[in-house]
């Protein structure tokens, strides 16, 4: 048998680099994927005369919808949940994205008052527009949660399934004054690699994951030091995706006239 906790996680997050601050991404791509696979699925139920949207206005929902409720409540989301100190001392950090920082949390929150507002002008049943958003929200999800893989976060708890893998985003939490002994030595054990493979001595924190996807060498210094944990990325891709997906695909399609309120909850529910 082949155990995949052998294998170091080098995937590249970068699809094309056109500058250092300007690059497409595979995160990227995943949120175009999923707000294309939802305009989709609208526009089907739409043309069937499910749920509470006209096709005439499925573009300019999903596009708000991202907008607002996705993108910007995402991003406050992460700001308010991960980097809440960083962001009261300086609000104008909101703005930089090419840092990444998205909150599925936040997301959603985002989507929920949107939707609030968009019913309440338009005269529309909350409930029912949310019915056929949750429908297509676990195709985003999956896409998401492929994209959180190929970053290399998220990852799980350590495992001895034979399928465990080594992230080496882990190693960038190390710090030589941790107070864990184990953890200080394996720092200094990174620290010393990072800097014979060309990493400049102050900053080898922040150039770990680019030395672990770039170096050969450095891969394999670092692999013996990390621990193998579970690729819990992809097992909410294949649940709170696909799965899921399956389950509010097969009741919104068999019971088109299902009261207003039944999928939503059914998507918080799961």
């Amino acid at each position: 048998m082949i155990f995949l906790a052998e294998y170091l996680h080098r995937l590249n997050p970068v699809l094309i680099r056109f500058t250092e601050s300007i690059q497409l991404r595979w995160y990227g791509i995943a949120y175009v994927m999923g707000f294309m696979a939802g305009w989709w699925l609208l526009v089907r139920w739409a043309r069937k005369g499910v749920g509470e949207l006209r096709e005439s206005e499925v573009a300019d929902f999903i596009t708000y919808a991202a907008l607002f409720g996705v993108l910007l409540g995402g991003r406050l989301g992460y700001m308010l949940l991960y980097a809440r100190t960083e962001f009261l001392e300086n609000p104008l950090t909101f703005f930089k994205i090419t840092n990444g920082g998205m909150a599925s949390h936040g997301g959603i929150a985002g989507l929920f008052f949107f939707t609030l507002y968009f019913a309440i002008r338009h005269k529309r049943s909350w409930t029912g527009l949310g019915d056929n958003l949750v429908c297509a929200a676990p195709i985003g999800l999956f896409f998401g949660r492929i994209a959180n893989f190929i970053n290399g976060e998220l990852y799980g708890r350590m495992t001895h399934v034979a399928w465990a893998m080594k992230f080496p985003e882990e190693a960038t939490r190390w710090r030589l004054d941790s107070p864990d002994p184990d953890i200080a030595a394996k720092a200094a054990a990174v620290r010393g690699l990072a800097i014979e493979n060309g990493a400049d001595p102050e900053y080898w924190p922040e150039q770990i994951m680019s030395l672990s996807r770039g170096s050969n060498a450095f891969a394999e210094g670092l692999r013996p030091l990390l621990t193998a944990r579970h690729p819990s990325q992809l097992y909410a891709a294949a649940l709170e995706g696909l799965l899921l997906f399956a389950i509010l695909f097969t009741i919104r399609e068999k019971y088109p006239r299902a009261p207003h309120g039944l999928l939503t909850g059914l998507f918080f529910i799961c």
